[in-house]
This record gives C-alpha cells, structure tokens and sequence, in this order.
C-alpha cells in the first residue's frame, strides 16, 4: 500500500461532501498539472490518502481510499488528463495543519512541506504515521 495527499479547495470540493458521497466513489477531477497525474497513474485501490483543506484553512481534514485507478477525466476531452476515485474513510479527530507539519522535524522532507502547491502529493510511510498520530489517529 502507499499513501497520498489529495488537496482541495473546500469551496470547490470539501471534506463534508466527500463524507455525503457516503461509499460512493468520486472522480478526483479537474487536476490539470502533469506532476500530480502522474502521481495518480502510480496509485492502486485501497491505496490510503490525507484530504487536504487548502487555502484559508490548510489542514488535513480526513482520510479518503482510493477505489478506482487512473482512467479518462470525465470532466475533459483531452486524453492527457486521467483521474482515479476516491471515498472518504475517517475523520482526523483534530485538523493536522500545515504550520503543525512545518514545525515538526520528522516531516521536513514531507512534499506538503516542500512543495505545498502541488495538488495531489505521495507521503512515505513513516511520513503518515506522524501525520496520523498529530491528528489523533495513533498510527492511521
């Protein structure tokens, strides 16, 4: 299994409708940056991933499985631009921030903290282990 970050922005896309699609699986569409396909072509289903608040609030908000690998973005013609599905798994029990992520020196490497601009990001194992445990999640 690996692990991922998926961001959004909640006025687009929040945490709360992930959670209302319930089972259902949606499209992580609309991403349009070569790096972060490329990061959903390498992703399997049940690969696990952070959702990822950005901009007021920058935090990552929940947990999301991914249940489709790469296939055509639905919402474009261009067949550049794949998409995997994903539904909301778990809550974190406390927002995990990204100064929360900053300030900690087990994640100075974490792309989130390197490059927090890039949409959908792949986390290391031990990376998502103190991620889980500054949530509250023990080790995810």
């Amino acid at each position: 299994m690996r692990y991922w970050l998926f961001k959004s922005e909640p006025s687009t896309w929040s945490w709360d409708q992930q959670v209302a699609k319930g089972d259902e699986c949606e499209e992580w569409d609309g991403v349009r940056n070569y790096q972060a396909r490329n990061n959903m072509r390498q992703m399997k289903v049940g690969d696990l991933g952070f959702f990822y608040h950005s901009m007021k609030e920058k935090a990552i908000v929940g947990i999301v499985e991914v249940c489709a690998e790469a296939h055509p973005d639905s919402t474009t013609d261009d067949p550049r631009w794949e998409c995997v599905d994903i539904r909301a798994v778990r809550p974190m029990p406390r927002p995990v921030t990204l100064e929360m992520c900053k300030n900690d020196p087990r994640l100075k490497d974490m792309v989130l903290v390197n490059n927090s601009r890039l949409s959908v990001q792949p986390v290391t194992a031990e990376e998502w282990k103190v991620v889980c445990d500054l949530g509250g999640l023990g080790e995810g």
